[in-house]
This record gives structure tokens, C-alpha cells and sequence, in this order.
């Protein structure tokens, strides 16, 4: 009996599952989306820097705003464990205006200098050159040319920068993001996939999602479990849509990869969606291994 509850908790042991901040409202603060995460038996919270001013804000928290959530994270145990880096849609790495470009390497080096504060290790770096422009030759090279200057800034704080792939046709898959982490080559730049953003692309690309995952072997550092249909992107309840999370999760285990994050929005009935949530996602963990 002994033997057998050793194995099962070492089996539990073996990833960590963590809940996407948005998927609780914006009324609560950060300590209160902490509580629900450890109540509701996730192991960290991403927390989202996105292009809104609210969001955005955070960037100039000072110490003690840092210290504070420092000492909710330990008092509860569970950590800010990762950051999603959305706030470069509204200030791209591409864009053809040098004051946005100018922007965006702000909010960059402010993003990292949080990172440290709070203990996050991993920012996920939305795969976008542009998102309102539209993108050509140059926006795309001024996007290589500021995220060069990015893992560089990454480097000097030792917090990794980790691509995720969406839902435009420029960085829609794990090779597509392979060509800027072979082309940067720092291990200050990796790739955070999102699984249902692949899976869609797989249909409109024709080639196999696993396959697709498989090239960025050695280079993932984790993964988005998002829930898609075909052509759409967010707000799929888990469990209605085409995403094979069990096949998605065992491919990922074999390459190595031990964080997931369970990504959706707030629908209004909040903890009955993050209870969902977890169980389902625990469940394709479980029939994962089988």
C-alpha cells in the first residue's frame, strides 16, 4: 500500500500544471487569483502583461507592490510562475514607426526587470512581427533586428524569453519559430507553444501537429493546453473542441517538457470553469501515460 502511493505521488509529481491568470475576472487582485490557483490545485499562475493600460501598469510596480506578492506567493505556496508577454500586439518588435519600435524595447526591458522582481523565470514572447499593421520585408526585419536586442537584455537579467506560437500566419508553428531561436542561437531564447493554436494551423498548413512539435525538440521550455475548433482561436470550453490534449501531452513529456499551462477566459461563471478546467486537463495528463 505503502509502495503504491509513493509511486502514484511520484507520478503526480512528475509536471506542473499551471492556471492562466485571465481565466479569473480583472476585479480580483493578484493575491486573490493566487489563492484560487492553489485552492483550485494548480502548482503556479501565469500572470499576463497585455497591450491594455491596466496591464501595462504593472510594468511600474515598484518593490514593495513586488515584495508583497513575494510574500503571498510563499505564504501560500505557489508561485508567479511565468509571465505572458501580450503587450507587444499594441507596441510590436516590428512595427515601421520607430517611436512604437522604441516602445516596444521599453516595455521589453521593463518586463524583464518585473520578471526579477517577482521570481518569474520564463516570459512567453508572442510570435508576432505586427498585429494592427500589416506585415511585409520590413516589419519583419525590424522585428529580427529588436529581438536580438531583446535576448541580449534577457541574457544580462538570466530570464529566458520563449516564443508562443499563434494564430497569424507568421509564427503559427514550432518551426516557423525554430527559425529565430537556430538564427539567435542563445539559450535566452526558446519556444512556449500553444497546442490548440497548432492544431489549428496543422489544418491550414497540412502537415502533422506532432510532427510540428517534434521540431523544436531540445527547445521547449512549455506549453499552452488551450482548447480550439477549426478557424477559432479562444473561448472553447474544454472537452467541445478538436484538440488532442492526451496526445499533445505525451509527445511533450517524451521531449522532456514538465510545465503546462492551462490557458482560457473568464466566462463569467468563473470557478465552475477553472474546476472543469483542471480536472479535465488532469485527466488527459492521466490518459496521457497510458
Amino acid at each position: 500500500m505503502i509502495t503504491a502511493l509513493l509511486i502514484r505521488k511520484h507520478k503526480m509529481n512528475n509536471y506542473q500544471l499551471g492556471l492562466y491568470e485571465k481565466s479569473m475576472p480583472h476585479r480580483l487582485s493578484i493575491i486573490e487569483k493566487l489563492t484560487i490557483a492553489k485552492q483550485s490545485g494548480f502548482e503556479f499562475l501565469e500572470i499576463s502583461i497585455d497591450e491594455t493600460d491596466e496591464k501595462l501598469s504593472r510594468l511600474s510596480w515598484n518593490t514593495d507592490k513586488c515584495k508583497e506578492l513575494q510574500l503571498a506567493s510563499l505564504d501560500l505556496n505557489i508561485p508567479i510562475g511565468s509571465m505572458c508577454l501580450s503587450g507587444h500586439r499594441k507596441y510590436p518588435l516590428g512595427s515601421l514607426s520607430e517611436q512604437t519600435r522604441k516602445k516596444s524595447l521599453e516595455i521589453m526591458q521593463r518586463a524583464l526587470y518585473l520578471a526579477c522582481l517577482l521570481g518569474v523565470r520564463v516570459i512567453q514572447l508572442a510570435g508576432y512581427d505586427v498585429y494592427y499593421e500589416q506585415s511585409n520585408e520590413k516589419t519583419e526585419a525590424y522585428f529580427r533586428e529588436n529581438l536580438e536586442k531583446c535576448v541580449e537584455m534577457a541574457a544580462m537579467h538570466g530570464v529566458m524569453l520563449a516564443f508562443e506560437t499563434m494564430e497569424t500566419p507568421f509564427m503559427d508553428t514550432v518551426g516557423k519559430a525554430m527559425k529565430y531561436v537556430s538564427e539567435i542561437n542563445s539559450p535566452y531564447l526558446q519556444i512556449y507553444p500553444d497546442f490548440g493554436n497548432l492544431t489549428n494551423a496543422s489544418l491550414v498548413h497540412g502537415h502533422d501537429v506532432i510532427e510540428d512539435l517534434n521540431l523544436g525538440a531540445g527547445h521547449i521550455v512549455a506549453m499552452h493546453l488551450k482548447e480550439t475548433t477549426p478557424g477559432k482561436y479562444r473561448d472553447i470550453p474544454y472537452g467541445t473542441g478538436h484538440v488532442e490534449f492526451a496526445l499533445g501531452i505525451a509527445s511533450s513529456m517524451q521531449m522532456g517538457i514538465r510545465r503546462f499551462v492551462g490557458e482560457f477566459w473568464d466566462n463569467g461563471n468563473f470557478m465552475s470553469q477553472i474546476s472543469h478546467a483542471h480536472d479535465f486537463l488532469r485527466r488527459n495528463f492521466e490518459l496521457s501515460a497510458n
